[in-house]
């Protein structure tokens, strides 16, 4: 509930506050007086686009401040998650430098507009003549429906498994996408990796078989020359080791004198053993190695499989082949865990898909059985509105496929008068229309939905008389249960007022000042009697004013 609204420095506000009746408020006021401005400076605490040209001074900031009661309103949740210090008295602060720099506070918090706009459209419903009203709007129809239907619960239930049904579509397009763009890839990266397992490296064999074929390419020469080496040393006629064992002979018979002559036989024994064992070798490899074309072959074949492999991947080593083998064997590992995640996630889905339409069709059901009833008692309203031939209908159609509300598209059709087609009220209907039918349906489902702070402007556009003395009840009534503040210039409305301000104009300092006061009883009476017939009123306008108010 709006309790009060502080101006101070916009447009021809000097400064001013207003103190709003939990019930019905009417403004009134002379044509150009000023009461359109109020509504602009309301629109700043609701986080509309602030204007550098509305200083009353251009050296001052200009401040909006609005004081709201929200213990009805269950917005503890909203505050903790904005981090805001939540009271039952809410402040909202609007301030606008000279220089264009615009802040918002919600009980001295600096806010940005996205919060304030979404905490006030909480707080107050404003209904203006030449806005987009919300009885154009579709979301807003088919929330009336739901709110008679008292889906309420059902629909919360519906719009929570939808984010998550929504969500995990959004998730499993994309996997799927994926997928798809990365099939080539895949297709290239298990070419790459069939082509590695099938090589079967094996970490250091390129070393080994590099020595290996660098042995078998000189195999003739080093079975001659090892051959021919071992000959020299232990077969020929003039044998090396031969003709060592004819010296070590001489020299036996010289041990016996010195030690050190004995050392020196004993060392040269010892180089005989070590000559005879190096013959031994040679002629093993001179009788092992042999020239094996064969064997060349595979081992060439087996060495440029290695090195076509590592040019390709550049790289020089089989252990760096067997890494890139390594991460290949993870991509496409997770490739195929993509496959897998799709096919869960569809399942998911499907499952989600059932549960959802289960529940759409329980919303449907309940949705279907309002209309009926809502329709006749709107049209016996607008009977009541001088709108006696005037029709609504209210048209739910099956759609295609889920929504964020179900499975049903809401759509109020209007019809003026008989035989009249029945066309979107937003394609038909006039601005004195749009008035009465935006109040009947406001008032029918008032109850119903959370409705905040209720701001009517000029809702009586376009009628008068009879039509302004019972839309004049219906807002008193509707006040009964909400608070309702309505700018008017229909005496039968003003007359119903818990508080009646009226807005005027004064000069000041060779400026004009709008201000606005709280009228007295009798100064009801005697701007309801100048609504009636000019200024200065006379004594039946006066009589009427007591009779309206009375």
């Amino acid at each position: 509930m709006l309790k009060r609204l502080h101006i101070r420095n916009y447009a021809l506000i000097d400064e001013l506050e207003i103190n709003f009746s939990k019930n019905l408020t009417i403004i009134t006021g002379e044509t150009g007086a000023g009461k359109s401005i109020l509504l602009g400076a309301l629109g700043l605490v609701m986080g509309e686009r602030a204007d550098t040209k509305v200083f009353y001074n251009e050296k001052e900031k200009c401040i909006v401040e609005a004081f709201f009661d929200v213990s009805a309103y269950d917005l503890k949740l909203f505050f903790d998650a904005h981090e805001l210090d939540y009271e039952e008295e809410v402040v909202i602060r609007r301030e606008l430098s000279p220089a264009g720099k615009s802040r918002a506070f919600v009980n001295d918090t600096p806010v940005n507009n996205q919060v304030l706009q979404r905490l006030t459209e909480s707080l107050i419903d404003l209904h203006q003549q030449f806005d987009m009203l919300d009885i154009h709007n579709v979301n807003f129809q088919l929330r009336m429906i739901d709110a008679l239907a008292d889906n309420t619960a059902i629909l919360r239930a519906y719009q929570q498994g939808y984010r998550t049904f929504s969500a995990d579509k959004k998730k499993l397009a994309d996997l799927i996408s994926q997928r798809d763009t990365g099939t080539k890839e895949m297709a290239f990266l298990h070419f790459q990796l069939d082509e590695l397992q099938q090589a079967a490296l094996v970490d250091g064999e390129q070393a080994v078989l590099e020595s290996e074929l660098l042995r078998l390419s000189n195999a003739e020469e080093i079975k001659r020359s090892y051959g021919m080496a071992y000959s020299y040393m232990s077969e020929s006629e003039q044998n090396i080791t031969g003709q060592l064992q004819e010296i070590a002979r001489s020299l036996s018979a010289t041990r016996k004198i010195s030690p050190e002559l004995s050392s020196l036989s004993t060392r040269f024994d010892s180089l005989i053993v070590d000559l005879q064992d190096i013959a031994r070798d040679f002629d093993r490899v001179a009788e092992l190695t042999d020239h094996d074309p064969e064997r060349i072959s595979e081992v060439q074949d087996r060495l440029n499989v290695l090195y076509k492999l590592e040019k390709k991947h550049g790289v020089t080593t089989v252990k760096e082949l067997l890494l890139i083998q390594e991460k290949l064997e993870h991509e496409t590992s997770g490739f195929s865990d993509l496959g897998g995640d799709i096919e869960r996630l569809s399942e998911r889905i499907t499952l989600q898909e059932q549960d959802l339409r289960s529940i759409a069709a329980t919303l449907s059901q309940r949705r279907r059985a309002i209309p009926a009833a809502f329709e006749e008692k709107v049209h016996g309203m607008l009977h009541q509105l001088s709108m006696p031939h005037a029709r609504i209908r209210v048209d739910i159609e099956d759609l295609q496929g889920l929504s964020a509300t179900g499975v049903d598209d809401v759509q109020f059709l209007f019809a003026s008068n008989i035989g009249s087609r029945f066309l979107p009220i937003k394609d038909i209907a006039s601005g004195g229309e749009l008035s009465r039918l935006t109040l009947c349906t406001k008032s029918l489902v008032a109850d119903a939905i959370p409705l905040p702070t209720l701001i009517f402007d000029e809702i009586d556009a376009g009628i008068s008389g009879d039509v302004s003395m019972k839309m004049g009840i219906i807002l008193k009534e509707l006040s009964a249960r909400h608070q309702v503040i309505s700018i008017t210039h229909t005496p039968q409305i003003a007359a119903r007022a818990d508080a009646h301000y009226f807005v005027y104009k004064k000069i000041a300092d060779n400026r004009t000042i709008t201000n606005i006061r709280l009228l007295e009883p009798e100064d009801r009476i005697r701007s309801i009697a100048v609504m009636l017939s000019g200024n200065p009123p006379s004594v039946a306008a006066l009589e009427t004013a007591r009779e309206l108010v009375g």
